[in-house]
């Protein structure tokens, strides 16, 4: 961590991230998998930052429960928001890059229950394209999105929240609910599978007799090619290689013949060999050899005898092989690169042709299966919409009873649902007496729309075990930031939560505090963060209500107000 503590000295620097040691992650080998958060939590274990708009550098350790983040108007909070929503993937602008830096660092560690982490980094040049890493790799922000979005989940003044997308909304009814949707899961895809099933017969009657037509023409020709034998093209062509080499051959043959014969002048030497080493008992050993090579002589010349009246130039057969290669070679061309592409293509064909043929069976059994299947749809349907519909005022209830502790206590919430299975759920808000409501989003203020999104986390658990609630209130004191702070620090209970917050109830109600703090010269603007000790804390409190954390009166009531808070 850097910075200077509040009303103590400085720590020891730490290095930039640069210089610091790369993040790693542990070996697993399913650590690039998608991940799978049902019934997991999360912790951003570690964050660091590196020349983002007022932030040098950054480095810090987190812990999990609730994480409050404070420190004066312009000190560099929303940058900390900021480099968290880069390792979702965010959008990254050149302008973020700190003045007179090349580049912006944000390297984030992600350790889930199970024991995996996940890595994120995301650089972004002064001039240039940005990069991403996931687990030491090149990445894309999409995949930084589809990785580490679903762990986070931001609820800011200006940020899109998951809260406006229809199916958070579903998603939120069905969890209050407990309403098993696997049911109608399944229907719509044996639908799909029937339907696809269907459209795989075949279009109109016409169409379907031309693709027999044309089915039955290519069977009909590779039935008729007669191919049932993989190799048959290369025995082709060493028989072709030998019917049009036979008058060399023969002729070879007869010279072989004669050369070796009898009357050949070979013959004639061993012979003559052979009687000169019969003269003297002293050549008997070679005299025996001789005559072993005679015989040897006499059985090659008869072999080429044999060979000669075998090997015929025969014209017909030669011109066969190459009519037959010329047919192997125009299969290929058509329905295959291979001989075997070829087979396989003509029992594709076999059985396309088949289902075609027997296409009207088929079809009525399949439009009897689709009529079994969208019964079950519509059954399936119609019980999860009664679900969802029952469950529609209640859920609107609760988050009437969170909103009226958030300082919203005139609010009033519907929750309508339409469509065949009640997919169609809209969160439907009036933050004042006197106004129609209207789909969450469009007629609330950041700060009700951050609230409301707190009022529906404590209503329904699950979602993204990592959140992060920037200035959620905004806007309100007194009793009001008690209980905000308190219902923050509820959603913290279940995971790990952030909370930028200018509001000293809603900091003391923490499991931790970090602090920005900003300094200033002629030339430079520097941000520093670090995480407060018990002392420290008190110091910041006493910051946060009065403006003066040196008032003797303002520390007794930051410690105060710290002490109400423990053991809550």
């Amino acid at each position: 961590m850097t910075g200077s503590p509040i009303g103590g000295a400085a720590p020891p620097p730490v290095p930039s991230i640069q210089e610091a040691e790369p993040m790693t992650s542990v070996d697993h080998d399913d650590a690039n998998d998608p991940i799978d958060l049902t019934g997991a939590t999360a912790r951003l274990d570690e964050l660091r930052i590196q020349n983002l708009g007022v932030i040098e550098s950054l480095s810090l350790v987190l812990p999990g429960g609730s994480i409050a983040v404070t420190g004066e108007t312009g000190a560099g909070k929303t940058m900390v928001v900021g480099a968290i929503q880069l390792l979702m993937g965010g959008r990254a602008d050149p302008d973020m890059v700190r003045v007179g830096a090349d580049e912006a660092v944000i390297e984030g560690r992600i350790v889930i229950d199970d024991g995996r982490e996940i890595i994120a980094r995301r650089v972004i040049a002064s001039a240039g394209r940005s990069r991403a890493y996931l687990n030491g790799s090149l990445a894309t922000a999409t995949a930084l999105a589809e990785t580490v979005g679903p762990m986070i989940d931001v609820h800011g003044q200006h940020d899109q929240q998951s809260l406006l997308q229809p199916a958070t909304q579903r998603s939120a009814l069905d969890r209050f609910a407990k309403i098993d949707t696997e049911p109608l899961r399944l229907a719509r895809t044996s639908i799909a599978a029937i339907d696809a099933a269907i459209a795989d017969l075949g279009g109109d009657a016409t169409e379907r007799a031309r693709q027999i037509d044309l089915l039955s023409y290519q069977l009909r020709e590779l039935d008729d090619a007669e191919i049932d034998d993989p190799a048959e093209d290369d025995e082709l062509r060493a028989s072709e290689d030998r019917l049009a080499s036979a008058f060399e051959d023969r002729t070879a043959a007869a010279q072989l013949t004669e050369l070796l014969g009898s009357d050949g002048a070979l013959a004639e030497a061993i012979a003559s060999a052979a009687s000169i080493a019969d003269e003297s008992s002293v050549f008997a050993e070679l005299a025996s050899r001789l005559t072993v090579v005679q015989d040897e002589v006499a059985d090659l010349a008869s072999t080429a005898r044999t060979l000669s009246e075998e090997i015929t130039d025969d014209p017909e057969s030669r011109e066969a092989v190459r009519a037959r290669r010329q047919l192997l070679a125009e299969m290929r061309r058509k329905y295959g690169p291979s001989i075997v592409d070829v087979i396989a293509f003509r029992e594709d064909l076999r059985s396309r042709l088949d289902d075609l043929q027997s296409h009207d069976a088929r079809s009525l059994e399949l439009d009897r299966r689709r009529e079994v299947a969208h019964a079950e749809l519509v059954a399936a349907e119609t019980a999860i919409c009664a679900e969802r519909t029952a469950a529609a005022a209640p859920l609107a209830h609760a988050i009437e009873t969170e909103l009226q502790k958030l300082a919203m206590p005139r609010a009033r919430v519907d929750v309508a649902v339409a469509g065949p299975a009640g997919d169609d759920v809209q969160l439907l808000l009036a933050a004042n007496p006197g106004l129609a409501a209207v789909p969450v989003g469009k007629g609330a203020s950041g700060g009700e729309l951050s609230r409301t999104m707190l009022a529906l986390r404590l209503v329904v658990s699950g979602g993204p075990p990592i959140k992060v609630f920037d200035e959620v209130d905004a806007g309100i004191g007194g009793e009001t930031a008690r209980a905000v702070g308190e219902a923050l620090s509820t959603v913290g209970g279940r995971g790990q939560t952030f909370v930028v917050t200018h509001l000293a109830q809603v900091a003391a109600m923490a499991d931790t505090h970090i602090v920005i703090a900003k300094s200033s010269d002629a030339s430079d603007t520097v941000s520093q963060v670090r995480v407060l000790d018990d002392d420290e804390r008190i110091v910041e409190v006493s910051r946060m209500l009065s403006g003066s954390p040196d008032s003797g009166a303002a520390r007794e009531h930051a410690q105060e107000l710290l002490s109400s808070t423990q053991g809550r």
